[in-house]
């Protein structure tokens, strides 16, 4: 079982990804947002950038599950996600939204080696699983909206 604090911070962090493919499919929400708050809160924008901070931010996640084995394909993994963020996210809107999707494929994959090492806490891949589906379905609409 999902610890509560787990799901429901995870499931808080859900909300700037739900905002972004909401603005996309409803432009009049963009529109009175970027009006508000300005274009760095626009729809693709968000879709964008805090996937790529939340990407950053699982790179982080990952080094701290590789320090239970101290193995250096560990260590190596869990500096993918950021990496990946850094060299790939850029070149506009769909390009960058295609390669934050894909980082975030590539976290899931990561957080299945490393529950097969048993690095994870058991309930962990559940939790992934559902946040990254999610996740995946926001930047969907955000690359073909």
């Amino acid at each position: 079982m999902i610890p509560r604090p787990a799901l429901t911070l995870g499931l808080a962090g859900l909300l700037p990804f739900l905002w972004g493919a909401l603005g996309v499919l409803l432009p009049a929400i963009d529109d009175q947002t970027t009006a508000l708050l300005g274009q760095r809160f626009g729809a693709s924008y968000i879709l964008i950038f805090y996937g790529t901070v939340i990407l950053s931010f699982m790179s982080g996640v990952l080094w701290g599950f590789a320090t239970k084995t101290n193995a250096a394909i560990a260590y190596a993994l869990s500096t993918l996600p950021a990496l990946w963020a850094f060299f790939t996210i850029g070149g506009g809107g769909t390009r960058a939204t295609i390669a934050v999707l894909i980082g975030f494929l590539l976290v899931f994959a990561c957080d299945v080696q490393f529950a097969r090492w048993k690095l994870t806490p058991p309930w962990w891949l559940k939790l992934r699983a559902l946040l990254t589906v999610i996740v995946c379905a926001c930047l969907l609409v955000g690359i073909l909206v």
